[in-house]
């Protein structure tokens, strides 16, 4: 690869850009207010800037629908409990998973997985996590590090 050598960290250096689509923006708008407590930042046609942590996200009217069989983004929080039943109260509803390293036969208990291992680079020993679908179908998670 050519280029100068101070290149070589230009993205590292960059700041990271959350797209998330959205075929009724008008819908999805309603679902990060009333269920999530979101409010855009900014808008314009098309689009819908949010900010949570200091970290920026869109929503953007798009023709394209997103598969939802991955999380395409998710929230770090301190109390994972208390975010779902928030979150379960404002009508949000968390997926069932099954999948390896989770802990307790590999399913989700009450919306909630134990993670082991996972996202070693913060220091963790592992995460407990909850996933859900906002109303375009994009897979979102929230996650509590395991200490």
């Amino acid at each position: 690869m050519d280029g100068n050598a101070d290149d070589r960290d230009i993205l590292a250096r960059a700041h990271v850009a959350t797209r998330l689509p959205a075929q009724d923006l008008d819908r999805a708008r309603r679902f990060y207010s009333e269920a999530l407590g979101l409010e855009p930042v900014d808008e314009r046609p098309g689009g819908l800037l949010y900010r949570c942590g200091g970290v920026d996200f869109v929503v953007f009217q798009s023709t394209g629908a997103s598969p939802g069989t991955f999380t395409q983004m998710g929230w770090e929080v301190d109390d994972i409990e208390r975010v779902v039943a928030e979150l379960k109260r404002r009508g949000v509803v968390f997926e069932d998973v099954g999948l390896p390293g989770l802990l307790g036969n590999g399913q989700t208990r009450d919306g909630i997985a134990e993670i082991v291992g996972n996202y070693p680079s913060k220091g963790a020993r592992g995460e407990r996590g909850a996933w859900f679908r906002d109303s375009e179908g994009n897979m979102l998670g929230i996650g509590e590090l395991v200490f």
